[in-house]
């Protein structure tokens, strides 16, 4: 989830483990903990672009992570604080909830989570979009109410607990909307008599009422949307698979990395020359039928030394024209 989103949990998570003891200080540092997970971004700097994207959602959100990391930020804080207000234990236990609730979140996204690293099983149940107001502004409401009444009092418990009720509920609402749009999905091609080999279905971004399927068929994968709104039959779009275009290519380490990142989910393009692999899970830059720009491109620089993978800048524009294009389809097709 977003950086604003895993802050709030973390805060309401610090509350509800240490609030009675140290106050305002607890959701303070559980959003300090909520946060640290996401610091693997950084690698981008460090590291060639696979590195960084099989690094990223790795081992900091993993569960032997929160173990190690929590009791060495618990020692920290316990010895930056008077240590009369929470014990090193006390403050072990609310980073180690912070981290491992961080990675929990994550999982129910599209990109997923090696929660449990250093097995490369990705976890994601492609539930929530990364960003889902519904989710974090009552939520939000929620903690900042709490930390306004001292840390005593019986209703900052009821507030805080009652953010987590609402986004725990609603992370269970949009996991059945999920198996409604499936069954939408799954009628309309048997109704169009489109035979498939596999479907994954996702929410469009910052919402759970329009959700996409990529569907993959013997030599090409399809893409559909589906909105709650709907009372035409879904279209499908065809999208060559075009693996073929990789030739030898294909046993090269980076693009075969790369490759799994996708989980299989990918289609290969060509563009002035150059070739580029395009990460289906993501889906396209806008909801526009004409659409053929994905989110997510990596352009397989062929060099001396081997491939280098770039990936493909946004435009400032594609993130306008993706609400715009959003806000119409939603309201049915």
């Amino acid at each position: 989830m977003d950086s604003l989103t895993q802050i709030v949990l973390g805060a309401a998570v610090g509350e509800a483990v240490l609030g009675k003891k140290v106050g305002n200080k607890a959701p303070l540092f559980g959003a300090i903990a909520g946060t640290i997970p996401d610091l693997d971004v950084l690698a981008r700097f460090v590291v060639d672009t696979v590195t960084a994207t099989e690094w990223h959602r790795g081992f900091s959100h993993s569960i032997p992570f929160a173990i190690l990391c929590a009791p060495i930020f618990g020692w920290i804080v316990w010895k930056l604080l008077p240590k009369k207000e929470a014990s090193w234990r006390d403050w072990s236990w609310l980073f180690f909830w912070g981290l491992f609730t961080h990675p929990i979140l994550d999982a129910f996204t599209t990109w997923g989570t090696q929660l449990f690293w250093p097995f490369k099983t990705r976890l994601a149940f492609q539930n929530i979009f990364v960003i889902d107001p519904l989710y974090t502004l009552p939520f939000l409401i929620c903690v900042l109410l709490a930390m306004r009444h001292h840390r005593s009092s019986a209703k900052r418990t009821k507030l805080n607990r009652l953010g987590l009720l609402l986004s725990s509920s609603y992370l269970v609402v949009t996991l059945i909307l999920k198996g409604f749009s499936y069954v939408a999905f799954v009628d309309g091609l048997e109704d169009q008599g489109i035979a498939y080999q596999q479907i994954s279905t996702r929410p469009t971004p910052f919402n759970s009422i329009l959700w996409t399927a990529n569907i993959e068929t013997e030599n090409a994968y399809m893409i559909g949307s589906y909105s709650f709104f709907d009372t035409r039959p879904i279209q499908f779009t065809s999208y060559p698979k075009n693996h073929d275009y990789l030739g030898g290519l294909v046993t090269n380490d980076n693009v075969k990395r790369l490759i799994d990142i996708t989980e299989g989910w990918y289609t290969i393009s060509k563009k002035d020359g150059e070739l580029y692999l395009n990460d289906l899970r993501f889906g396209l830059m806008s909801m526009d039928k004409n659409e053929t720009k994905f989110a997510f491109s990596y352009k397989l620089d062929q060099q001396d030394v081997g491939v280098r993978v770039i990936e493909a800048p946004k435009i400032p524009g594609d993130a306008k024209t993706l609400l715009a294009s959003l806000w119409q389809r939603i309201w049915g097709n």
